[in-house]
């Protein structure tokens, strides 16, 4: 189901609660958001649909992926980015970044993973995790 998109930044700089199997449908509506979205936005968190759980959906080079209960666990790189946000109004803002992450996750079925993004596909990730714990640019 497409949810409708927060705003409140008092709710948006809440740390989002770790995710459990009981939260796999916000994750496929985060999805369904995400891609209702596709036109103006690459990556989202639960709580921009409203929902304070640590669950990410991003655009990964071409295929939707998503991530629960993400945290980076190295990063090499740093640079200044500027970046947008849906749940934010006003234009880009500056933000730090790595050119290279490493990610700790969660799969659906609540397996953990390891896996290293570089580039673009790391700043959106970068950018989705700071939401999780309740960092805006």
């Amino acid at each position: 189901m497409v949810r409708e998109l927060m705003h409140d930044p008092l709710f948006l700089q809440q740390k989002a609660v770790t995710a459990t199997q009981d939260d796999v449908q916000v994750a496929h509506d985060l999805l369904e958001t995400l891609i209702a979205h596709e036109d103006s936005c690459v990556g989202m968190a639960a709580n921009m649909i409203g929902i304070n759980k640590s669950i990410i959906a991003f655009d990964c080079d071409g295929e939707y992926m998503v991530m629960y209960n993400p945290s980076i666990i190295k990063k090499f790189g740093a640079y200044e980015a500027e970046e947008s946000c849906l749940s934010l109004l006003g234009g880009p803002r500056k933000a730090k970044r790595w050119k290279s992450i490493k990610v700790q996750y969660q799969t659906e079925t609540f397996q953990v993973r390891f896996k290293t993004f570089t580039g673009w596909t790391a700043q959106i990730i970068q950018h989705e995790i700071d939401h999780c714990n309740g960092v805006l640019i």
